[in-house]
């Protein structure tokens, strides 16, 4: 509709001209014309029917609903407190930050990967963050939009050292354990098939099942994100008995995922990510984000926190939004390595994981 308005605006602009055209003459010959602003506008506008409505339903029961993993230790998991933890679950508290000011206004709600497109799609959950990759044909047939990528990732094959296995061809006729409804058990299939090699695929529902199948010795190897192996390694037995090897099968981009036809939260749930992003570039985090915003002049940092310019209300958000993910929760590279990196049980690094103005993929457009 909006296009055809468009075309047609065009039209009568143009018809006016050539209408003016064929009047007479200027003095040297050239033809006189009269400007003519034309302007169409659609009944009813041109908001899509599902705009708004997530936020509206958020607000309404008071807390958002973010769908997780509670198995992966470092991305997804209940500590023995009972409470989520994770850098996944850590974006979930971005977003209730960015709409309530409020960090803890979340509910963790536990998904295998087998449910978490059916949570999406019915409605259970408002937003899935649990280390889904971005592939065409989630993107094209489950009804779904991926935000930007909050980490950049690749299937690699964990194996037990004393085995002999060095490359993928030393897996000709294993027992290998993988997640079912995965990307990461159709990954395996297309590698295996590519190289010809013979191998038995030996499928569980939950990680929980498919690291204890292969710690019991069940599995001559154990496939899944690289992140993920690093993490569950650290669950097993006797974690030194175990190597990851240098082999990658695959891109995964992980990231939120939201429902189609609300382009004002998936607008949110982006502009969320990239704030954590734009945090880090900038220099501002949780320790020295007031100081910030007392004494700046930069335009750009006012922007970002919401002393000028109104960006919040754009996304249907109070202008302090971005402000409350970096004081309550932090930029990237807090959240990154309060949960990755140095300190901590997987120690990751960055890698593709940085910042662009340290070399990595991570790079959010202009807050203006």
């Amino acid at each position: 509709m909006k296009r055809t308005l468009y075309l047609l605006g065009i039209l009568l602009i143009v018809g006016v001209l050539l209408a003016a055209c064929g009047s007479s003459a200027g003095q040297n010959g050239a033809q006189a014309v009269k400007t003519v602003i034309v302007t169409v506008q659609a009944k009813g506008g041109n908001t899509p029917s599902g705009f708004g409505t997530t936020l509206k339903a958020v607000k309404e029961r008071g807390h958002l609903i973010c769908g997780v993993n509670s198995e992966l230790p470092g991305f997804g998991y209940v500590d023995q407190q009972g409470n989520y933890k994770g850098f996944d679950v850590d974006f979930c508290h971005a977003v209730a930050a960015a709409i309530f000011g409020d960090p803890n206004k979340v509910e963790f709600r536990p998904l295998t990967a087998k449910e978490r497109f059916t949570a999406l799609q019915t409605g259970e959950i408002d937003v899935l963050i649990r280390n889904t990759t971005w592939t065409l044909t989630r993107d094209t047939e489950l009804g779904a939009n991926f935000a930007a990528t909050t980490f950049y990732d690749g299937q690699g094959i964990m194996v037990r050292k004393d085995s002999g296995i060095k490359k993928l061809e030393d897996l000709q006729g294993a027992k290998i354990c993988v997640a079912t409804g995965t990307t990461t058990e159709l990954n395996l299939a297309d590698q295996m098939a590519a190289h010809g090699i013979k191998y038995t695929p030996v499928v569980f529902e939950k990680a929980d099942q498919v690291y204890g199948a292969y710690d019991e010795g069940r599995c001559d190897a154990v496939t899944s994100d690289k992140s993920q192996l690093v993490s569950r390694r650290t669950t097993l037995k006797n974690p030194k008995d175990h190597v990851i090897l240098d082999i990658t099968l695959s891109k995964e981009p992980l990231g939120p995922v939201v429902r189609q036809g609300d382009d004002q939260w998936f607008d949110i749930i982006n502009w969320v990510v990239f704030a954590t992003f734009t945090g880090e570039e900038l220099g501002i985090n949780s320790k020295n984000v007031d100081k910030i915003k007392a004494t700046t002049q930069n335009p750009n940092v006012k922007k970002f926190l919401g002393l000028e310019g109104e960006m919040g209300q754009k996304l249907g958000l109070s202008d302090d939004w971005a402000y409350n993910i970096i004081k309550y929760v932090g930029n990237y590279a807090e959240i990154y390595n309060r949960n990755l990196g140095p300190g901590t049980p997987f120690d990751l690094p960055r890698g593709l994981n940085n910042s662009w103005i340290n070399g990595g993929l991570l790079y959010a457009p202009p807050i203006r």
